[in-house]
């Protein structure tokens, strides 16, 4: 993308109540000024303040429409929250850790966060790319809290660790974890691909009717819901090509579940009687769940 105009925001002072970016998006701010900043006022909890309180901001260039927009955010913006919430276009780029909710419900463009994401990021997201070089908390492309969608389209990165519940209400799009996963990984997920570089805590899939989990890394404990598919060996998923043997199971039978769960066999070969075969011992569910 080439962008036109670049909003830089320079922090002069935090906040101990989060500031809330959410109207801070390219969609809106395409053609303000420094003028209009300075009117602008930012929602911290029930009030609001004269954003230019916390942030320098700087505006070069012109743009035409979100597409055109690079917002660049420099300080500690770990009391900042909902950036780039609903975004369509554009990129955002973060020097910094963030607060709750990024990248909610965006719908196109990109958001880089060079450092770690609170709860919720990426939450119910239809489009878009967003990378989180560290790590996130719970909930990352999941559903808000009482809902049954949640990512349904766009790609989701983090570079570190995820906290549980990653992917939960999954119905499309592709995450990709590069370091750790906490326990419920994909649960109640219909569709889509999570893809797991390290170790899996516990319980991935739990309910899921459909879509597909890869896991490069150590498995600890599977839910009984999963049956023993079989081995196989450099199985395509979702149009994506992964080298080597996976061990595969498909559920949660519990609800009819169609989806599918790839287990790294070199990782996870302890599961297996020897590398590479199947034993009778390891068809059963109930033995798999004590070892």
């Amino acid at each position: 993308m080439f962008n036109l105009k670049t909003i830089t925001f320079d922090q002069i002072k935090t906040s101990s109540i989060a500031l809330e970016f959410d109207e801070l998006i390219p969609d809106e701010i395409y053609s303000w000024t420094e003028a209009d900043f300075a009117k602008y006022q930012v929602p911290i909890g029930n009030s609001r303040f004269p954003i230019t309180d916390f942030f320098d901001i700087t505006v070069e260039g012109e743009a035409d429409g979100a597409d055109d927009v690079k917002m660049i955010l420099n300080g500690d913006l770990n009391r900042v929250k909902y950036i780039g919430c609903k975004m369509s276009g554009g990129d955002i780029v973060c020097n910094s850790s963030v607060d709750l909710h990024v990248g909610a419900e965006m719908s196109g463009g990109s958001i880089l966060v060079k450092g770690d994401a609170a709860a919720h990021a990426g939450r119910e997201m239809s489009g878009g790319y967003l990378e989180i070089e560290g790590n996130t908390k719970e909930f990352t492309g999941a559903s808000y809290i009482g809902e049954w969608r949640g990512m349904t389209g766009g790609q989701i990165v983090v570079g570190g660790n995820a906290g549980k519940q990653c992917g939960e209400c999954l119905t499309g799009g592709r995450i990709h974890v590069k370091g750790d996963c906490d326990i419920l990984a994909g649960i109640h997920m219909t569709k889509g691909i999570i893809e797991i570089d390290g170790n899996v805590n516990r319980w991935p899939g739990g309910q899921m009717k459909n879509g597909n989990i890869v896991i490069h890394g150590f498995l600890g404990r599977l839910l009984e819901g999963f049956v023993l598919d079989g081995v196989v060996v450099d199985p395509e998923v979702d149009g994506v090509t992964f080298e080597g043997k996976y061990i595969k199971y498909t559920g949660d039978i519990g609800l009819n579940g169609k989806g599918n769960l790839y287990l790294d066999a070199e990782a996870n070969k302890e599961k297996l009687a020897t590398y590479g075969e199947l034993d009778d011992e390891y068809t059963s569910i109930r033995e798999y769940r004590n070892l």
